[in-house]
Formats: C-alpha cells, sequence, structure tokens
C-alpha cells in the first residue's frame, strides 16, 4: 500500500488536495480515477483515506472518510547517529534506516569523515537524505516518518544529553561486549541511540568521551562490513531481538 505524502495545512476538515509530483504519479503513473481511494500521509504520522471527487493534470481533489492516528513501526524509538561517508552511501544509508524503522537520523563528522563542506552544501545534503527518507516512507507503507536532522560534529552530538537512552557507539576494537549482551541485559526500554562510524572507524579518543556521556561501546565480533552495511546490519539484528524481548 503506497502513501502520499501531504501537509496538514492541504486538509480542510474533511476534504484534502495533492499536488505537483505526487499528483502527477497518482493521476499518470497509476491511473488512479475519480472514484478510487487513496491513502495519505500527513508529516506528524497521521494517515488519512480518501475518495478521489476530482483530478486534473497538477492536482487532485480528495473527500476524507477515515483518519488513523500515528503507528510506531517499532515499539522502541530508534535513533540513528551516522558518520557522514563518502559520495551517495548516505542516501543508500537513509533509504534502508527508514525501511528499517529508526525514528530520526542524525548526520554527524568526526576526526575521520571527510573535511567540513560550507554551511550551504550542508544544509542542501540535509533537505536531499530528508526527501529521501519521505519517499522511501511511501514506498515501504511507514506511517511514521523519520527526522534526518541537521549534520553536527561527533562533540555537539555525544554532548546533546539523551536522558533516559540507552545510548550505543559501534566500536570494531572492543573485545568484551557484543551488541545481543547488552540489549538482553539492559532489561525493557523504550529509547535508544546507536552511533556508527565513518570508514576509518572511530578513534580511541572519541570512544573514550563517549564512554563519559554514558555511551557503551559494542562489537560486531569479527565482521568487517562497510560503512554503508554496518547500520542496516545492527539495525536487522535490533528487530530480531526487539521482537525476541516482547514475545
Amino acid at each position: 500500500m503506497q502513501h502520499f505524502f501531504i501537509k496538514k495545512s492541504s486538509i480542510r476538515q474533511d476534504t484534502a488536495v495533492i499536488t505537483g509530483s505526487d499528483a502527477h504519479h497518482a493521476g499518470k503513473v497509476l491511473r488512479c480515477a475519480v472514484g478510487d481511494t487513496l491513502y495519505l500521509l500527513d508529516e506528524e504520522g497521521w494517515e488519512y483515506q480518501g475518495v478521489i471527487t476530482g483530478k486534473t493534470a497538477q492536482r487532485i481533489d480528495l473527500k476524507l472518510f477515515a483518519r488513523n492516528p500515528p503507528q510506531k513501526t517499532l515499539t522502541v524509538s530508534i535513533t540513528l547517529g551516522q558518520a557522514v561517508p563518502k559520495a551517495h552511501k548516505m542516501d543508500y544509508i537513509i533509504q534502508k534506516a527508514t525501511e528499517l524503522g529508526v525514528s530520526s537520523v542524525i548526520p554527524f563528522l568526526s576526526s575521520r569523515t571527510g573535511p567540513r563542506l560550507p554551511d550551504e552544501r550542508l544544509q542542501k545534503r540535509c533537505q536531499r537524505w530528508q526527501k529521501i527518507a519521505l519517499e522511501a516512507t511511501k514506498q515501504c507503507g511507514r506511517r511514521d516518518m523519520p527526522v534526518v536532522e541537521s549534520i553536527v560534529s561527533f562533540e555537539e552530538l555525544i554532548n546533546k544529553g539523551y536522558n533516559n537512552l540507552l545510548k550505543i557507539i559501534l566500536w570494531e576494537d572492543e573485545k568484551n561486549r557484543r551488541l545481543k549482551e547488552v540489549l538482553r541485559n539492559r532489561g525493557k526500554f523504550q529509547n535508544l541511540i546507536l552511533l556508527v562510524g565513518p570508514e576509518g572507524g572511530f578513534s580511541a579518543g572519541e570512544i573514550e568521551r563517549a564512554r563519559q556521556h554514558g555511551f557503551l561501546s559494542v562489537s560486531l565480533g569479527r565482521s568487517i562490513l562497510r560503512t554503508e552495511t554496518v547500520a542496516l546490519y545492527l539495525l536487522s539484528v535490533l528487530h530480531y531481538e526487539l521482537e525476541n524481548m516482547s514475545s
């Protein structure tokens, strides 16, 4: 089931309007006609069902007949802190992390990421990543769209506080702690933040500073994965472990 994104400001009582690329996709690609039902999703995760009452090349009018509250993909809210990788690898990470149910993504720069770009270029990247998250949300049928936050430094990230969160940082040199052991020993928790480093990994100094702010360093064991694969592997493990914990 595909959702079409709509802003709350486009909803008037029991009517709604779709314009732009979504109207084109529904009308020209999916060949939706007057009388067909569409599923809409607003920026807060509310889902609407509406019947098409009017249609042009750039506009679709709907009569709404159902409204459903936001529904989380996972019982635990997961924030992914991802060091910005080279090229367009972040696009792939955002897309797949959305499909795997993260609540938010915080891109950050560490000591081993590339040189800092001008603020204007950083802002444009974040705007593109949020658009990718939106498209992935619609394609996979999620009813809660993740937020892609502004790019921050590693120091800004670990200093945010994150009270009442289980805080995890991946480190390839960790010898004593595995992710599943941390999850199984912590009992029930509702919020988690997971930090994944750049291609060169975190420095020892960064790990120590993260620990001072309450982060637990964990290992993937002997697995050596590309940076664009690490977060997806970890999120898959989290899915499996969280489902077992809730059963």
